[in-house]
C-alpha cells in the first residue's frame, strides 16, 4: 500500500461498537494520531481507534465522494461492509504500518 494513497476508512471502538468513517491521504499517520489521542474530537471522545476497514482510491476527490456515500448509509450496511472483509473486527493498523 502506498502510504499516501487517498482512502476511505472506518474506525471502531470495539467489534460492533462506535463507528467513525473518514477520508485521508495518509492513512498510517491518521490512524496513528487516533491511537495516540492527538486529535480532539469524535474518535478521541468515543475511543474509536481500531482500523476495521479501508478502501484505497486513485484520487482524493473519488475518496471524498465515497466517504460521503458511506456516511449516509445505515449502520447495518456499514457493519456488513466491515464484516465482508474483516469478520473478526481485527485492528488492521499493523497490516498497513508494518
Amino acid at each position: 500500500m502506498d502510504r499516501f494513497s487517498p482512502c476511505v476508512y472506518i474506525l471502531s471502538s470495539k467489534p460492533r461498537g462506535v463507528l467513525y468513517t473518514g477520508v485521508t491521504s495518509n492513512l498510517v499517520f491518521r490512524v496513528w494520531q487516533d491511537k495516540h489521542k492527538l486529535v480532539p474530537g469524535f474518535t478521541t471522545k468515543y475511543n474509536a481507534d481500531r482500523l476495521v476497514w479501508f478502501e484505497l482510491h486513485g484520487d482524493i476527490e473519488a475518496a471524498i465522494v465515497r466517504e460521503k456515500q458511506i456516511k449516509r448509509w445505515k449502520r447495518a450496511w456499514k457493519i456488513a461492509l466491515i464484516e465482508a472483509s474483516n469478520p473478526q473486527w481485527q485492528d488492521r493498523f499493523e497490516e498497513i504500518s508494518g
